[in-house]
C-alpha cells in the first residue's frame, strides 16, 4: 500500500526534488570542465582524474539496490533528506582531501547519497503521478539536472577560476545542503510498499525487464564517452580561456532543450521511437564529429546536438522499464537508476582508455560505433515490438500502467 498526505506530488514539491537534482547535476557536468586542473592539483593524469567519475557510477550502480532494500519500510522523506545529506558529507571530503585517495573515497560516499536521493525522487513521482503525467512528473525532477547544465555548469567553472576547483566543490556542497533541508522540510510522507530482496533479484529473472535493465546500462555510454572528455576535445580546436566554459554551455543548452521536449515527446509518439530516434542522432553527431572536431564551431553545434540526444536517452529508457515491471516498478527504477550510472561508468572507462591508447581524435569514432552497436541491441530486443507482434493473436495481461505507446 502506498500511504501519503495527498492524491498526487504538487507541482511545487516536484520542484523541491528538482533542487536535489539540480545539486546532483551540477557535481556531474562541471568535473568534466575542472579535469585538467583536477588532475593537476592531485599529481595525476587526466585519464586517472577521470576515473573519478567512474568510481561515482560504479559506487552508485552498486550500492543503489542495497541501499533500495535497507530503507524498504522507511519513510521516502527521510530516505530523499539522508541521502542528500550523506552526499554532502562526500562532497566536503572531495573539497578538503588532500590526496586522490581521499577525494576518491569522497565520490564513493557522494554516490551512495545521490544513489538513496535520486533513486527514491524517482520512483516517488512515478508511483504517485496519473499514468497520462508520468513521463512529465519525471521531467520535472530531471529539469534539474538540465538547469545545473545551463546554469550550474558556468556558475561551477567561473568559481573554479576564481577560488581553484576546490571552491566549486564546496559551493555544490552549499547546494546540497540547501537541498537537503528542502526535501525534510517541505516534502510529505510517503510509503512505498517494502520489496524483500527476494524480490528485488526477481526483476533480474523477468526477461522484459532484464532486456530493459541491460539496455539501461549501454544507452547512456556513447554520450558519456566523449563529453566526460570535453576540456581535452574543445583543446583540440581552440586554446581560448573560456573555450570550455562555452562548450558545456551549449552542451547543457542540449540537454535542457531536450528535458523540455521530451515529456510531452514520449506521451506522443512513445517511449522506443523517443530513444531510436535519440541513439540514431547520437550516430550522425559523432560521425561528424569525428571529422570536424579541429573547427570549434563544428565542435559547439555536435556538443549541443549530444547534450539534446542525451536527455532523450534517460526519461524515455526510464519509462520503459516503469511500464514493463508492474508490481516491481518501484524496485525496477531502483535498479534502472544503478543501470544508467553502470553505462556512465562504461562511457568514460572506454573514453579514458581510448584517451590513453590513441589519442582524442578517435573518442568521437568510439562513440559512433558503439551508439550503433546500442541502437542494434535495442531495437532487436524491446519488448515493445515483440507485444505489438503478439496484438494479433489474444491480448496479453497487463504488464502495469503507463501512457500509450511507451
Amino acid at each position: 500500500m502506498i500511504r501519503q498526505q495527498s492524491n498526487e506530488l504538487a507541482g511545487w514539491r516536484l520542484v523541491t526534488l528538482a533542487v536535489g537534482t539540480f545539486a546532483l547535476g551540477v557535481d556531474g557536468f562541471v568535473l568534466p570542465g575542472l579535469l585538467p586542473h583536477l588532475a593537476a592539483g592531485l599529481s595525476v593524469s587526466v585519464p586517472a582524474a577521470g576515473q573519478l567519475t567512474t568510481a561515482f557510477a560504479v559506487a552508485y550502480a552498486v550500492g543503489s539496490p542495497v541501499i533500495a532494500t535497507v530503507t524498504a519500510r522507511f519513510d521516502r522523506r527521510t530516505v530523499i533528506g539522508t541521502g542528500m545529506g550523506v552526499f554532502l558529507a562526500g562532497m566536503i571530503l572531495q573539497a578538503a582531501g588532500p590526496t586522490y585517495g581521499l577525494v576518491l573515497t569522497g565520490r564513493v560516499v557522494a554516490a551512495l547519497g545521490a544513489a538513496a536521493f535520486q533513486a527514491n525522487a524517482f520512483a516517488v513521482a512515478a508511483v504517485l503521478s496519473r499514468p497520462e503525467r508520468r513521463a512529465r512528473s519525471l521531467a520535472v525532477i530531471g529539469a534539474g539536472s538540465s538547469l545545473a547544465a545551463v546554469l550550474g555548469v558556468p556558475l561551477g567553472l567561473l568559481i573554479g577560476q576564481w577560488l581553484g576547483w576546490r571552491g566549486t566543490l564546496w559551493a555544490i556542497a552549499a547546494l546540497a545542503a540547501v537541498a537537503a533541508v528542502l526535501a525534510t522540510a517541505v516534502l510529505p510522507a510517503v510509503t512505498l510498499p517494502a520489496t524483500s530482496l527476494r524480490d528485488r533479484v526477481s526483476v533480474l529473472v523477468e526477461r522484459r525487464i532484464l532486456v530493459l535493465l541491460v539496455t539501461s546500462a549501454l544507452v547512456l555510454a556513447p554520450v558519456y564517452l566523449v563529453t566526460a572528455y570535453t576540456a581535452a576535445l574543445v583543446d583540440e580546436s581552440t586554446s581560448a580561456d573560456n573555450a570550455v566554459l562555452v562548450a558545456l554551455v551549449v552542451f547543457g543548452l542540449g540537454f535542457f532543450l531536450g528535458n523540455r521536449l521530451v515529456g510531452r515527446f514520449v506521451d506522443r509518439f512513445g517511449s522506443l521511437t523517443a530513444l531510436t530516434l535519440a541513439l540514431a542522432v547520437t550516430i550522425v553527431a559523432t560521425v561528424v564529429l569525428a571529422v570536424a572536431q579541429q573547427v570549434f564551431g563544428a565542435t559547439l553545434v555536435i556538443l549541443f546536438v549530444l547534450g539534446l540526444a542525451g536527455s532523450f536517452l534517460f526519461i524515455p529508457q526510464q519509462n520503459r522499464v516503469f511500464v514493463a515491471s508492474g508490481n516491481l516498478a518501484t524496485v525496477a527504477l531502483a535498479m534502472n537508476g544503478s543501470m544508467n550510472y553502470l553505462g556512465t561508468a562504461i562511457g568514460v572507462a572506454l573514453g579514458g582508455i581510448v584517451l590513453s591508447a590513441t589519442g582524442i581524435r578517435w573518442l568521437a569514432p568510439a562513440a559512433a560505433v558503439l551508439a550503433a552497436l546500442v541502437l542494434s541491441i535495442t531495437v532487436a530486443t524491446a519488448p515493445e515490438r515483440h507485444r505489438a507482434a503478439a496484438s494479433t493473436g489474444p491480448a496479453p495481461a497487463p504488464v502495469g500502467p503507463g501512457p500509450a505507446g511507451s
